[in-house]
């Protein structure tokens, strides 16, 4: 985890540009360097870093003696790199993951290294020798990376919007800001003046596709039968794969613990993995809530099975009402759900901070899109709706729960990880028939939860817990933590203001008077930018008309709450 910023042709003095680079400062606290191109006087790299592999050589921008004409900035962790390394006999010069990107690129070209790097990343990679900038990103959009380019060919990334919005550009029309998409690579020539052309826009992977480096895999190849044992055995082995191929890191490691189903099973099968490795430290888990909250309670019973060094973050409402305008500004998006669930994320990420040692963060995120796990799947019109869903959460992750995961913990320069979005795991179980991913039995992830049965890998009766949204079980059953937002922000947006909001805010004009709000902090923050989200998230095959599972009509709280 670190922040990664790039200009290439810009209009400004760079001494004046690189002020903008330091609005990500937060994404990597352990050092900072900004280097501009020898030979393209107005390109520049600026980097934020944030330790976790190689301690000596992991600063960026990564050159290297054998590549002296390569130029890389990447945000992410390869977890395949020794395999890789191993597979074609590269000669490293350091002990960084992200170096063999380079290799891999001189080896193959730009479309067979994007799809051969099994992990979570974000790059722009400059071959002054060809006179190409190439930016890729990630399958799932894991890491973020956001991209700046005026129409005569000025080009600017950055982690974050953030880091883009001050710019100084020769334009008159205002320069579009976007979000890379997940899953693409985008290749650029560039012109001895140090501005762009692009050339190519590639998706080289898709999440219901095999990744094409699963052929050099460590786990080998799978039975394919459809049978139900078999499928269950081999949702376990890429799962824990999955955990196990993530405990690479210098730094300690620890993990978000909400007491739901997705991150029991990552703590459950870190803590295991630890003790295997042999970790010379116990895994600290993290939750947060109020004194009652069910979130709380569940995740006190993992803990105590798992044998964790448990951590518990109370939270009083008037705390989290506080942490809201500085949540929207980390986040980029005025999304309702998201903030809800920011705010608590963004919470127990400083505490992690400023309470513990611990650095490299595993999270549960990713599983309810994969598995069908929200509760409106119970109303899907059918299996094949059901699936055809699942994918399209898939794809927009990067517009919300992964966008929360990065933005809440990279707010305190801690770097998360989330095993259920790796990407075997999740080619697999897309590629189940679509009978068998469905609620069964009026319990959703039916299939996930069955897999973990009769292991004693967490309690029963948390493998068996109904789904309860992440903002909703931080407070009690009696009232959830939206219905404090929404009571507390009823007064800050009269109805005067509700009846303009179509004309206000054309693009997603908001219903409520809390999306009001949240609104009208994000446009303060970055007016004029509202396109970057294309639509609020909602359940579906429901009318539903707040995305909180506690509003809709087949919502049935556990009965031991």
């Amino acid at each position: 985890m670190c922040g990664i910023w790039a200009l290439f042709g810009s209009d400004e003095c760079l001494s004046v540009q690189c002020t903008s680079a330091m609005k990500i400062a937060h994404r990597g606290p352990d050092a900072f360097r900004f280097e501009n191109v020898n030979g393209f006087t107005n390109c520049c790299f600026g980097f934020h870093r944030l330790a976790i592999v190689d301690q000596l050589y992991g600063m960026q921008p990564l050159r290297i003696k054998k590549f002296p004409f390569l130029w890389l900035c990447y945000n992410g962790e390869i977890y395949n790199h020794h395999t890789l390394k191993k597979q074609f006999e590269f000669d490293h010069q350091t002990k960084v993951d992200g170096e063999i990107l380079l290799h891999l690129y001189d080896r193959f070209g730009i479309q067979k290294m994007a799809s051969l790097l099994d992990g979570v990343f974000a790059f722009v990679l400059l071959d002054t020798t060809n006179r190409k900038v190439f930016l890729g990103r990630d399958t799932y959009g894991v890491r973020p990376l956001f991209k700046f380019l005026t129409d005569d060919g000025f080009l600017a990334v950055c982690s974050e919007a953030k880091g883009l919005t001050d710019l100084t550009h020769a334009m008159d029309t205002p320069a579009n800001i976007i979000p890379f998409l997940p899953g693409h690579f985008e290749v650029f020539d560039l012109k001895q003046n140090g501005k762009v052309q692009s050339i190519e826009m590639e998706q080289f992977h898709c999440c219901t596709k095999e990744p094409a480096h699963s052929i050099y895999d460590t786990v080998e190849r799978l039975p394919t039968s459809f049978e139900e044992e078999t499928v269950k055995a081999n949702i376990k082995t890429l799962f824990e794969n999955a955990v196990r191929k993530r405990l690479m890191a210098h730094r300690r490691i620890g993990c978000l613990l909400s007491g739901g189903l997705d991150s029991s099973l990552v703590a459950a099968t870190l803590v295991k993995l630890a003790k295997e490795e042999k970790l010379q430290y116990p895994i600290q888990t993290f939750s947060i809530g109020s004194e009652d909250s069910p979130d709380i309670i569940a995740a006190r019973k993992v803990a105590t099975h798992i044998g964790s060094e448990h951590h518990e973050v109370n939270f009083t409402v008037e705390e989290g009402i506080q942490a809201v305008k500085e949540v929207i500004f980390h986040l980029e998006t005025y999304d309702i759900t998201t903030i809800r669930a920011s705010v608590g994320m963004y919470m127990v990420a400083k505490y992690i901070r400023e309470k513990s040692d611990s650095v490299v963060i595993f999270s549960g995120e990713g599983a309810d899109e994969l598995t069908q796990g929200y509760i409106y799947f119970h109303k899907a019109p059918s299996p094949k709706a059901a699936a055809e869903d699942s994918v399209r959460l898939m794809k927009e992750l990067y517009l919300f729960d992964v966008l929360r995961a990065d933005r809440t913990t990279a707010a305190h320069g801690l770097e998360l990880r989330v095993p259920f979005l790796d990407h075997r795991l999740t080619a697999y179980y897309l590629s189940l028939p679509e009978e068998m991913r469905i609620p069964r039995h009026e319990v959703e992830k039916y299939l996930l939860r069955d897999s973990f049965k009769g292991l004693n890998l967490i309690p029963d009766e948390i493998l068996w817990r109904r789904k309860e949204a992440f903002s909703d079980g931080m407070m009690s059953v009696k009232k959830s933590w939206y219905t404090h937002l929404q009571e507390h922000l009823d007064s800050m947006v009269n109805d005067d203001q509700m009846e303009k909001a179509h004309k206000t805010f054309p693009h997603n004009p908001p219903c409520s008077k809390e999306a009001y709000y949240f609104r009208q902090v994000f446009e303060k923050h970055y007016p004029g930018r509202a396109e970057w989200l294309s639509h609020y998230w909602m359940p579906r095959w429901i009318n539903a008309t707040d995305p909180s599972a506690r509003t809709l009509s087949i919502y049935k709280p556990d009965k031991d709450q």
